[in-house]
């Protein structure tokens, strides 16, 4: 174990019990229970089911499903997991192993305090750990737990061939990949052996086709990637178009007879997400009528010259159609950059919140905000605690994870990226009685976000001085102790609206994570962002993903794997009751909820009140501005990035979603994407009425 100057072997560095008492059992913590579980699928057929099931009697019939069809695993004997109890055993356990083996406890009665911890902490629904850790750890010898990937590939067959079996095994493992490719060179440049090349496109093609083939995880989901190109790349407007002209290839297929499954089966690129990378250069240009330049990959002279605004209009005619490409403002993610020095920030994971340097890895974790509420006010203690605990077991975790390859092993572990985030805000808002969109709620966001933030850098410094800093740490000391004050100011600038406490906990985890951070250096590059949270969500019975609104507050979402799940909100009953309404009304507006999926225009809704209730979908739909707005809020208080989808109406325009990218970048979001309602074949997200 590595120390820093004048600081002791002693150096506390896990945090005091939370949740259990160490003369507590922490499976006693919940009540169990054995019940059986069944998903079907939309015509009511058997897609999943399993009997005797033990779990927490508190969990909902989803998480269980959901936990027992997606994380189970085979024991030794070939027999499969029938008990959550086995499963969080199995995890917990495992990383109290790493975490005694790697120094993060010193002895077994702080693995033990860890282990407990981290029990209650997923028996409760607090917090999870993302896909790859349940999937894998205790169960391979040398598991994958990165959720999150960030490959590189270079001009050469042999690189781009190397690129497509590294993805392969991550994808087999439960992970998500991203790559940039503007390094390819283009279709309109020539090769060595005579005539031109193949063009990035062309490359894309055949790597979604390798992903739609493996199984992710062993399981139904297939492979998710992120693939992402430059704005000056040659072949920027037939990366744009691409997806596009396929979703208009299974358009003509439908009407041609054939059924969606079908369909969709036939497209290219359906595993992947798209976006293209801006700088603040081409948004001004854009903006301001300028012209933009494209340029050859392998020479650097231009190609071509066309009006910025109209590859920006090109974007958004593509994303109206099919929901890609999205945009990445390669500006934004630098100024916020915690390791410049070790190389740029060129692309992202499939869902846009990872943003780190090439060949790098990252594990996630999700708190359930709803979780952390008791009566009007926000538990701040047990979050830091959570937050703090979360820390001390993903650094654990980068340790003891096996990784795809030995560069991305060496880059995993010279930054020790880790990502923390968090769910249910829409229901932690609704049950608070404060409507998504408002100055209230942005406060509210932005407080909880600063709190996650600056404890995990205080936690991450703490374990510096007892471990030593990520190895990366000297080299980039100054720029990353820079974002770390501009992470402080932004706290500091957080509205009144706020929730007093929570703030004052934030203010004061930031100076200390400052403080301890310049005088012993961080443990970790990267702590917190905004993962999409779909798996992770139902197995904590969360209302609402990520930083995202209600979409609807009834209706089904479909599974890769044919399984339908019904949904209807919880909290609407907690919120509505916060505003007076009686027991009588609150019966009426819950059933034309589940029978509408939104209470626009229910005849017990006071119109006053109808703002608590809105939802991204429905008739009366958030506007653009209050899902930018809300990104906004938070994004200057992570580390990472902020998956969210900016859901439109089925009527919008591609001049709406072309202001929307404009108004993204003027806010300083680090990307944004748009998806229009039904622009898609298949769209898993349903609304009671749809």
């Amino acid at each position: 174990m590595s120390t820093t100057s004048g600081v002791t072997p002693k150096t506390k560095r896990l945090p005091a019990r939370a949740l259990t008492d160490a003369a507590e059992d922490p499976y006693a913590l919940v009540e169990w229970g054995t019940r059986s579980v069944a998903s079907r699928s939309e015509d009511g057929g058997l897609a999943f089911a399993c009997e005797d099931v033990e779990a927490p009697v508190g969990w909902s019939q989803t998480a269980v499903a959901t936990v027992a069809r997606r994380y189970f695993a085979r024991r030794a004997d070939g027999s499969r997991e029938r008990s959550v109890r086995e499963l969080v055993q199995r995890v917990v356990r495992t990383i109290g192993a790493w975490s005694l083996a790697s120094g993060h406890v010193r002895d077994e009665h702080e693995r033990a305090t860890l282990e407990a911890e981290l029990a209650a902490l997923v028996l409760r629904q607090r917090a999870t750990f993302a896909t790859p850790v349940w999937l894998n750890v205790g169960v391979e010898a040398e598991p994958l737990t990165s959720a999150c990937f960030i490959l590189e590939t270079a001009d050469s067959i042999r690189a781009l061939l190397d690129w497509n079996a590294r993805e392969g095994l991550i994808f087999q493992q439960g992970g998500g990949t991203g790559v940039n490719l503007s390094g390819v060179r283009s279709s309109r440049e020539s090769v060595s052996r005579g005539g031109l090349a193949s063009g990035p496109v062309s490359f894309m093609r055949a790597a979604d086709a390798w992903a739609a083939t493996i199984r992710s995880g062993g399981r139904a989901r297939r492979g998710a990637k992120m693939v992402v190109l430059d704005a000056e790349h040659p072949d920027v407007l037939e990366f744009i178009a691409c997806k596009a002209r396929e979703e208009e290839h299974g358009a003509a297929l439908l009407a041609a007879g054939f059924q969606p499954e079908e369909a969709m089966r036939s497209l290219a690129f359906q595993n992947a997400t798209h976006a293209v990378r801006v700088s603040d250069e081409f948004m001004r240009a854009a903006v301001q009528g300028g012209d933009w330049q494209l340029r050859a990959v392998t020479t650097g002279e231009v190609v071509q010259t066309l009006p910025a605004r109209e590859l920006l209009r090109a974007c958004a005619q593509a994303s109206w159609v099919c929901g890609d490409p999205g945009l990445q403002f390669a500006d934004a993610i630098a100024r916020w950059h915690t390791c410049p020095r070790s190389g740029p920030i060129t692309a992202s994971n499939p869902c846009g919140e990872f943003l780190h340097v090439g060949e790098s890895a990252c594990n996630l974790a999700t708190l359930n905000l709803l979780a952390f509420l008791r009566g009007g006010d926000f538990d701040v203690d047990s979050f830091v605690a959570a937050v703090e605990a979360l820390v001390l077991a993903q650094d654990a975790i980068v340790d003891g994870s096996a990784y795809p390859t030995e560069r991305i092993e060496r880059g995993a572990r010279r930054l020790r990226p880790i990502g923390i985030g968090y769910a249910n805000l829409a229901a932690l808002l609704l049950t608070l009685g404060v409507p998504y969109d408002c100055d209230e709620a942005r406060a509210w966001a932005a407080a909880i976000t600063a709190l996650m933030t600056g404890a995990a850098y205080r936690r991450s410094a703490r374990l510096a001085a007892a471990l030593g800093p990520f190895e990366e740490f000297a080299r980039n000391r100054e720029p990353m102790l820079a974002v770390l004050a501009a992470h402080r100011d932004a706290a500091r600038r957080i509205g009144g609206e706020a929730p007093p406490e929570v703030l004052q906990a934030a203010h004061a985890a930031w100076e200390e994570a400052l403080e301890h951070g310049a005088a012993h250096g961080l443990r970790n590059a990267q702590t917190t962002l905004i993962a999409p949270t779909g798996t992770v969500s139902l197995m904590l019975d969360c209302e609402s993903t990520g930083i995202e609104p209600y979409y609807a507050l009834a209706g089904h979402k479909h599974f890769t794997d044919g399984g339908v799940s019904h949904f209807s909100s919880r909290a609407l009953t907690d919120g509505l009751l916060a505003l007076g309404y009686s027991t009588h009304a609150v019966e009426q507006l819950g059933e034309y909820a589940l029978d509408h999926g939104h209470l626009a225009g229910a005849p017990e809704l006071r119109r006053a009140d109808s703002p608590l209730v809105q939802t991204a979908g429905g008739p009366d739909p958030l506007p653009v501005h209050a899902h930018l707005a809300m990104v906004a809020a938070v994004q200057p208080l992570l580390s990472g990035g902020v998956s969210k989808t900016l859901n439109l109406p089925r009527e919008a325009t591609v001049a709406t979603i072309e202001s929307a990218f404009i108004d993204a970048w003027r806010m300083g979001l680090k990307a944004i994407s748009a998806y229009r309602q039904g622009s898609k074949i298949g769209q898993p997200l349903h609304g009671a009425e749809e």
